[in-house]
């Protein structure tokens, strides 16, 4: 049985991870059609659940989302300059994961397991494999 601790802890996670997604949405500069479907929400929901007053719960998948992306904008970050860190994700991409979308197109149609795999492909890079 879940304690209210344990809801709390729950709740508290998720309104960090949905902070810092709206963050990233803006520092990409993502329109809330794109932002909405990457985080797997409506955008009226996404509109809700971006303010801080927001009360709804998050699936499993969209707390995986959103913690893969924070991992993703983060590698770009460590990689990449700006303004090229915050464009990336919007930019055509030849590379084997995007057939020459841009990776936010690519993230959006594949969903959770592209955005994994996306993650994985900047860890990479980063890592110098």
């Amino acid at each position: 049985m879940e304690t209210l601790l344990q809801r709390q802890d729950t709740a508290s996670r998720q309104a960090v991870a949905l902070k810092a997604f709206a963050r990233i949405a803006a520092a990409w500069g993502l329109p809330l059609r794109e932002a909405a479907a990457l985080a797997d929400m409506s955008e009226s929901t996404w509109k809700r659940a971006r303010k801080p007053d927001y009360s709804g719960e998050l699936t499993r998948d969209q707390m995986l989302r959103l913690s893969a992306l924070i991992g993703l904008y983060k590698a770009l970050e460590l990689y990449f300059d700006e303004p090229v860190s915050r464009a990336w994700v919007r930019l055509a991409n030849r590379g084997p994961e995007f057939d020459g979308l841009r990776p936010v197109d690519a993230m959006i149609a594949g969903g959770l397991p592209k955005i994994l795999r996306v993650r994985t492909y900047l860890d990479a890079l980063r890592g110098g494999a």
